[in-house]
């Protein structure tokens, strides 16, 4: 991919092919008149997520919506939508308690905006076919993994990701409350300032609640160099949950279906984080990070929603 073509195309210049900011995907920092700003790749439906995040900055939310230009925000290039946004100043998460506080409450405060039907027309959620051959294939390439960085899997993550796939008809018919909301909420795209920003709402979908809140329970510190090398302590989850109910009065329905949803999110989330990338096992904070994940996978009972 050509970072100097795609930055050409909203009218900047550059001598030297750019170097993106972001480790997993292109995102090029560049200046724009006096300011700084972020030239990244978005979804497909640009349109309908600039909608969404735009209502979402009227009402108050800290969210980064497209960087006026003189020519089109967002622009295609070949098959891929790129979009500019300002680039945000501010500290990082460190994952003390007010952090964790703030952060579960913008969550909760971006789901009471969401409207009660898909009116952005967003992406909607519908993985729901996972099979347990998908499994078998995923565990097979973990355990390899975890051999070589000489991680002991638990027996039982396996039972527990084909009992997951045998629940995926009844959550998906089960009637839960749908949310728009950015997903893929977690601390590295927050920046304080003090309070949270959220720098990549690009993920946004329209989804069951409780999929997305349990995302951010399980990989919310997942690629930060700051944050713990582990998912929130029972503490640090009942913090970020009183947060996130200082705006939302979660369902009884969703109580019932919550430690399911978990295991569905770890299914689609964190299985193939887990299989895909090798090189993660030998990283020591990420090598933490999956160890704790698997435990949550095997019981999360204390991680719930009172």
């Amino acid at each position: 991919m050509d970072g100097k073509e795609i930055i050409k195309m909203f009218g900047f210049e550059v001598k030297e092919e750019p170097k993106s900011i972001y480790p997993f995907s292109p995102v090029y920092r560049v200046r724009h008149g006096n300011d700084d700003v972020v030239v990244k790749r978005t979804q497909t439906r640009a349109d309908n997520v600039i909608a969404y995040t735009t209502m979402l900055k009227d009402r108050g939310i800290n969210v980064v919506t497209p960087v006026k230009l003189h020519v089109d925000n967002p622009q295609k290039y070949e098959d891929t939508n790129f979009v500019v946004y300002p680039f945000i100043e501010g500290k990082k998460y460190t994952g003390d308690d007010r952090e964790i506080y703030e952060a579960g409450n913008l969550l909760g405060q971006i789901h009471s905006f969401s409207p009660i039907s898909n009116t952005f027309n967003l992406l909607e959620y519908d993985v729901y076919d996972f099979n347990q051959k998908e499994v078998e294939e995923s565990m097979e390439a973990i355990i390899q993994h975890a051999d070589k960085a000489q991680v002991e899997i638990d027996p039982g993550l396996k039972a527990k990701l084909l009992k997951s796939v045998a629940i995926q008809e009844e959550l998906q018919h089960a009637g839960l409350p749908l949310v728009a909301t950015p997903h893929d909420y977690k601390a590295n795209n927050l920046v304080l300032i003090p309070k949270p920003f959220l720098i990549d709402p690009d993920n946004a979908t329209w989804i069951p609640r409780i999929f997305d809140l349990a995302l951010a329970l399980l990989l919310f510190h997942n690629e930060h160099e700051e944050a713990a090398d582990r998912i929130f302590t029972i503490n640090e989850w009942k913090l970020f949950l009183s947060g996130y109910k200082e705006y939302i009065s979660l369902t009884e329905i969703e109580k019932v279906f919550w430690e399911k949803a978990i295991k569905h999110v770890f299914l689609d989330e964190v299985m193939w984080l887990m299989a895909e990338y090798e090189e993660d096992w030998q990283n020591p904070s990420q090598q933490r990070l999956f160890k704790s994940l698997m435990s949550i996978m095997i019981d999360s009972v204390d991680y719930n929603l009172e």
